[in-house]
């Protein structure tokens, strides 16, 4: 596992400052510590707080049900039972490390909707592992949005990476070259990009088992992760997003953009209930260091603290 992928997020209280607000100050403001049990009351407005802080309302009701069926629960103590049904949840969603093999390709077909941060994400991904020493190809695999491709190809010089880039061409077609080239030139990695035009979620849907088709045909043991870029901000719609690529690709992780100064942040934990995938990658800030690896431990520490 790389080094940089082993650092932690400096300053993570002030990047999640206000999700903690959001959630779990708003919470705590709902109950009387001093309480010796909780009021029917108090109960509705902690599960009223969960949902509005974008945990969903399944999970939410889950929560407050548990309180409610446990003997001699007390207010002082919902703190440290959030904290830790909070931990037991992002544990269950598998590990947040990065899937990478020494000495082989390694390919991560990245999706998401327009929008949401997967250009800077992938460029980033890219500025990260040639860091690393690595070699790096991007294809192009949104051929029919002329920006995005060259708004990638400028993110990827920035980068240092090389990338592979056909102007209206089949998508599919695009990454079958970038696996060609890899394959002749050695590359280590490849980071396939891809539509996000959930208007006609049909033809996005073909669009992405093709290509995925290709990586399986061409390339069937190099295909380390499926990665759901979300931008933080959209909180539950983020849910929605994840079951509509979730039918076309099987999903492996999430990386979550803009995570710094969104209220949002526990969409983080209400993936990993809903959808048992792992956050794996956060982007907080715009500079090419500020996409960092996910650390469970750490999220909920500042949560908390």
């Amino acid at each position: 596992m790389f080094g940089f992928f082993k650092d932690k997020i400096e300053n993570f209280k002030q990047t999640i400052s206000n999700t903690t607000q959001n959630l779990i100050g708003n919470v705590l403001s709902n109950v009387d510590t001093s309480d010796e049990e909780y009021s029917e009351f108090a109960l509705d407005d902690i599960e009223d707080t969960l949902i509005s802080a974008d945990l969903g309302v399944d999970y939410s009701a889950e929560l407050v049900d548990n309180l409610r069926s446990k003997k001699n629960a007390k207010p002082s103590e919902l703190k440290e039972y959030l904290k830790e049904e909070f931990k037991k949840t992002l544990s269950r969603a598998g590990s947040t490390e990065l899937n990478y093999k020494d000495g082989e390709l390694n390919i991560y077909f990245i999706t998401g909707v327009n929008g949401a941060g997967k250009t800077t994400l992938i460029a980033k991904l890219a500025y990260k592992f040639k860091q690393e020493g690595k070699k790096v190809l991007v294809a192009a695999g949104d051929t029919f949005r002329a920006a995005a491709e060259e708004q990638l190809n400028i993110w990827s010089v920035r980068a240092g990476a090389d990338i592979v880039r056909r102007d209206k061409a089949d998508p599919a077609s695009v990454v079958y070259e970038a696996i060609q080239k890899a394959k002749n030139e050695n590359y280590d990695v490849i980071l396939v990009d891809t539509a996000g035009r959930l208007q006609n979620k049909f033809n996005l849907m073909e669009e992405l088992k093709k290509i995925k088709t290709v990586i399986d045909k061409n390339a069937p043991e190099s295909l380390r992760e499926s990665v759901l870029v979300l931008d933080a901000n959209t909180g539950q719609n983020g849910l929605q997003q994840a079951k509509v690529f979730g039918q076309c690709v099987n999903l492996t992780c999430v990386g979550l953009t803009k995570l710094d100064g969104s209220a949002k942040g526990a969409i983080i934990i209400a993936i990993a209930k809903e959808m048992k995938l792992p956050v794996k990658l956060v982007g907080v800030g715009e500079k090419m260091e500020d996409l960092k690896s996910f650390n469970p431990d750490d999220f909920i520490e500042a949560l908390f603290e």
